[in-house]
């Protein structure tokens, strides 16, 4: 079964994971079609896909996906990308994109992508943020409609190996009142540090707009030093191997004793948010030097250690994943309960490209939602 249609009950009772509210901030436009939809734009514009059966389509994009590289990983968005080329593609997959973030309970999420992927046949940088922006008030409309509600911003991001990151750093200001929240940069991370893209970053800082930055997944320490500095990110995307700067000195039946580096001690004390996405950090090897299965990822080290935790899907599409079903897998793999999940979403609430007042609405909508179920 897909995973955006299956329902994920939280262990020893009948809460349901996808009713609780919840908050999306790493979730890429790119990475979260639906199959059926690929199939039906690449036939309407004669582009090739690897299979025109709904089923087989999202099997293989699991599978490729499923690598333990990112490089390979990242492959698979040759496909996705390919056939949102047209204002009519852009603005079906952004209304897909909300409505099912909606149907997972999400209420509040943060959808990144690269508008410079998506010129290929004529379009403008800033057309294709509108086709994206309209896309995203028809799938609020459709929420709407149906008694539900959400709210969704952009997150323009440029390609690190690319040199357009001042280009779009200019367009997410110019539409920072129409839709987009913040920046990001993504692709390639290695040999790819955010210092190359040190125009860009200064530019979004003399105009005071929010910076997250992938890093710590396909690089370590040094890519998240870059992220902090260079780019001033106010969020790690991944950040995982943030936890290669967490020493583990000895372990006895109750405890674990660590130190912590200077960056990780950084990180912690200034509540810099990790956006952790568990599954897709096992498909590309993210967590290689802890192990191979779920239980290994460090997620659970640096919930406990006070790190600014939250729980993300990265590509629903490549990882067959909605937030409910990571969250049911971290609970399964560390016994979590519902006190845990709420955490993770009041940490993923504050860290928010929203303003204070709209990020205190969202923590009190998050705990009156976990106050009822």
């Amino acid at each position: 079964m897909n995973s955006s249609s299956e329902e994920y009950l939280v262990p020893g009772t009948a809460i349901s994971f996808n009713s609780l509210p919840k908050v999306s901030l790493h979730d890429h436009l790119d990475g979260g079609l639906r199959a059926a939809t690929i199939i039906e734009l690449a036939d309407a514009i004669g582009f090739a896909v690897p299979s025109t059966d709904e089923i087989e389509l999202a099997d293989w994009f699991e599978d490729s996906a499923d690598s333990g590289s990112l490089p390979s990983y990242l492959a698979t968005f040759d496909v996705t990308i390919g056939v949102m080329q047209t204002r009519e593609g852009l603005q079906r997959v952004a209304r897909e994109f909300v409505n099912d973030l909606v149907d997972d309970g999400v209420i509040y999420g943060e959808v990144r992508w690269a508008p410079e992927q998506h010129l290929q046949r004529g379009l403008s940088l800033d057309e294709v943020v509108e086709a994206v922006q309209e896309g995203i008030e028809q799938g609020t409309d459709d929420a709407r409609a149906a008694g539900r509600s959400i709210r969704v911003g952009q997150l323009v991001t440029a390609m690190r190996h690319a040199n357009r990151g001042l280009e779009i750093a200019e367009l997410a200001v110019r539409h920072r009142d129409r839709g987009v929240v913040g920046f990001d940069i993504a692709g390639a991370e290695l040999g790819f540090p955010p210092k190359n893209q040190l125009a860009a970053f200064d530019y979004l800082a003399q105009n005071f707009f929010p910076v997250t930055v992938h890093a710590g997944e396909a690089d370590g320490l040094d890519s998240i030093r870059g992220a902090l500095f260079d780019g001033r990110a106010l969020r790690l995307g991944h950040g995982v191997r943030i936890a290669e700067d967490i020493e583990i000195e000895r372990q006895d039946d109750d405890n674990t004793y660590v130190s912590l580096g200077l960056l990780a001690q950084w990180v912690k004390d200034r509540e810099i948010a990790l956006e952790l996405s568990p599954s897709s950090n096992l498909q590309t090897g993210a967590i290689a030097e802890w192990g191979d299965d779920l239980v290994d990822h460090p997620f659970d080290l640096l919930y406990q250690l006070g790190f600014q935790v939250t729980v993300n899907t990265d590509n629903r599409l490549m990882s067959n994943t909605t937030i409910s079903r990571e969250l049911a897998l971290l609970t399964d793999a560390f016994g979590y309960d519902l006190s845990d999940i709420e955490v993770f979403q009041l940490n993923a609430a504050a860290a928010t490209f929203l303003p204070i007042e709209d990020r205190e609405d969202l923590a009190d909508a998050i705990s009156e939602g976990f106050e009822e179920a």
